[in-house]
């Protein structure tokens, strides 16, 4: 039995629809000046993310071409963050927004970080984009450490998984029970408890059902984080009206693994947008 999780009520109407043309209208303008210089190139990637929750607003299941690009376009330049600032001299070629560009190295950047990696990360899973997958998963994990007190140790371990899930490297069981150990609420003491149960640590559990290969209960492990998801965002008035909360990214990202790996999904939400999850834009243009 499918079931279901309804999304939390998100403005919507002309308005929305306005927002969401003028910040990808921004966003095709900020890309396009990356050629010139990527020193913002991390704004840029807010911006994308920014697009791409407007466009799931109005377009809960992905149904439209608009939705698809503003998913790639995020991909792509949350990928070209990490391109760029990993080298410092010359230029790196990127395609963003159907366009191959030559993109200025920048050098180290203090938001080319664990956080902001598996943002990427998930954007480059549900577009089934193995080669960006491949390249994030090579980054050394010490490049993506942050100043202390910014994360808690358990999100260095939570990266070393999915790395070594992705490129098959020895040692995934005890790495992600060392994960799963040190995102214990009474381990974790920089992440607000609402923010590590309601969104960081679901895609854990997820991925720990999506690894064991367990059919059973992988789908009620999906309906439990998308209802943490909708809870965390609608706990105040403040994040209710945060489009932010239009997606689950993390646990979309899981479920696409396991909906290519064969492992049905019986849940059904707007948190969850269909075309993503299917890939049935797949292919649809360049990458």
């Amino acid at each position: 039995m499918t079931a279901s999780v309804h999304r939390h009520a998100m403005p919507g109407g002309p308005d929305a629809e306005t927002f969401a043309e003028r910040v990808h209208q921004h966003l095709v303008k900020d890309i396009d000046c990356l050629e010139e210089s990527t020193d913002v190139i991390d704004s840029t990637f807010g911006t994308a993310l920014l697009t791409l929750h407007a466009r799931c607003v109005i377009d809960p299941r992905a149904a439209m071409v608009e939705t698809w690009e503003a998913t790639v376009n995020a991909m792509q330049v949350g990928s070209a963050l990490f391109a760029v600032t990993g080298v410092s001299e010359g230029t790196v070629e990127c395609r963003i927004n159907r366009k191959l560009r030559a993109l200025p190295a920048v050098g180290p950047l203090p938001t080319a970080d664990a956080g902001t990696w598996l943002t990427a990360f998930w954007l480059a899973v549900i577009c089934r984009d193995q080669t960006r997958m491949t390249q994030l998963c090579e980054i050394p994990l010490d490049r993506l450490r942050a100043p202390e007190g910014q994360y808690d140790e358990y999100i260095y371990h939570w990266v070393d998984v999915l790395q070594t899930y992705w490129l098959q490297r020895p040692g995934l069981v005890d790495k992600l029970i060392a994960t799963i150990e040190a995102s214990n609420p009474e381990v974790v003491q920089v992440a607000p408890r609402d923010l590590l149960q309601g969104i960081l640590y679901p895609p854990i559990n997820l991925f720990y059902h999506f690894v064991r290969k367990d059919e059973a209960g992988f789908s009620p492990a999906l309906a439990d984080a998308l209802k943490l998801h909708k809870a965390y965002w609608t706990l105040n008035e403040d994040r209710e009206a945060d489009i932010d909360g239009s997606i689950a990214l993390g646990p979309l990202a899981i479920a696409c693994l396991a909906h290519d790996g064969e492992i049905p999904i019986e849940v059904e939400s707007d948190y969850l947008p269909k075309h993503l999850l299917q890939r049935i834009w797949l292919g649809e243009f360049p990458t």
